[in-house]
């Protein structure tokens, strides 16, 4: 029997419902002169935008969180879209010297090989009782990611019968759109992340940026080389490329989440006691989880990370609370 049970609501949903109910409170048109804002009355007009103050009941109600601006390790980065190819000097096409017919096969499509292993045995169309056979075997290592061969076939001179890749260092090819050509140089390192692994990250560094540029997209290439030792990245995997630019080790950082831009300008919400102060701040390098603060905040200040749009709204509106709260 099916359950016609109400479908519970998710935290998650709940708390945007809360936060589009908080912001109509304060944004509506002709809102009312005050307006209950979960445990404490809010003054709603047009006075002086200043610090902000909440109750502590009112920090609990928009799950108010805090992190200090505080140094890591950060970097400037070049993003750039790749796929990973295999390099040229690391792949072997197996073929004949002679005609004749395939009498055996010892690997399969793949397998893993060694350099001088056996993969097929080959008759010989020489007269002869009996006729001349030839073993092939692989001209170095790799994984066979192509067989081109069953038993019985008849072969003639040059007939591919695999080809062998060696996949333990791969390039990722990226294109550089031309007014970034000269941020790349050989030896820079880069960051690469695949779709396949998305939390995890591949080191290598820049060997080759292309002479030519491409007159239709106006790109150049850039080839990067990583170490795959466990085969990981496969040929023609999208990738998305970091090369950094420049690297410091101590940049003044605060998390993504606690900056707001808008009209134009980026900004924060700093705890000055029990009030919250909105600061401009510069941006410098930014990476998937923290960004460096160039101007702006000193070392310890305690941004507003989540809970802060809700400030920001309270900021608009000249909110304060009333007295006695």
């Amino acid at each position: 029997m099916r359950n016609f049970s109400k479908p519970r609501m998710s935290s998650q949903l709940l708390r945007q419902l809360r936060g589009l109910l908080f912001l109509a409170l304060f944004t509506a048109p002709g809102a009312l002169p005050s307006a209950f804002a979960h445990g404490g009355e809010i003054e709603v007009g047009g006075g002086a935008r200043g610090p902000v103050q909440l109750s502590a009941a009112q920090q609990k109600a928009i799950a108010l969180q805090l992190a200090p601006a505080s140094f890591r390790p950060l970097s400037t980065e070049l993003n750039l879209n790749g796929e990973v190819q295999l390099q040229p000097n690391r792949q072997a096409d197996v073929s004949l010297r002679i005609s004749g017919q395939i009498k055996a096969l010892y690997a399969n499509l793949g397998e893993t090989v060694r350099a001088g292993q056996r993969l097929a045995l080959v008759q010989s169309r020489l007269v002869g009782d009996p006729p001349p056979s030839v073993t092939i075997n692989a001209p170095m290592s790799g994984v066979i990611d192509a067989r081109n061969a069953v038993v019985g076939q008849a072969v003639e001179p040059n007939t591919v019968l695999f080809h062998i890749s060696d996949r333990s260092q791969v390039f990722v090819v990226a294109s550089v759109y031309e007014e970034d050509i000269g941020k790349i140089k050989p030896g820079q390192e880069t960051r690469v992340r695949v779709l396949s692994y998305p939390k995890q990250v591949f080191t290598g560094k820049v060997t080759l940026i292309d002479p030519n540029l491409d007159p239709l997209n106006r790109t150049v290439k850039v080839w990067v080389q990583l170490a795959n030792p466990q085969g990981l990245l496969k040929p023609n995997m999208f990738a998305r490329a970091s090369v950094i630019l420049r690297a410091n080790e101590a940049a003044l950082t605060i998390p993504n989440g606690a900056i707001i831009e808008a009209n134009g300008e980026k900004f924060v919400f700093v705890r000055n006691g029990g009030k919250y102060n909105r600061v401009e701040v510069s941006i410098g390098a930014k990476d998937d989880e923290y960004s460096e603060i160039t101007d702006g905040l000193v070392p310890g200040d305690e941004v507003v990370t989540q809970g802060n749009r809700q400030i920001y709204t309270m900021w608009l509106t000249g909110g304060q609370p009333k007295a006695g709260e």
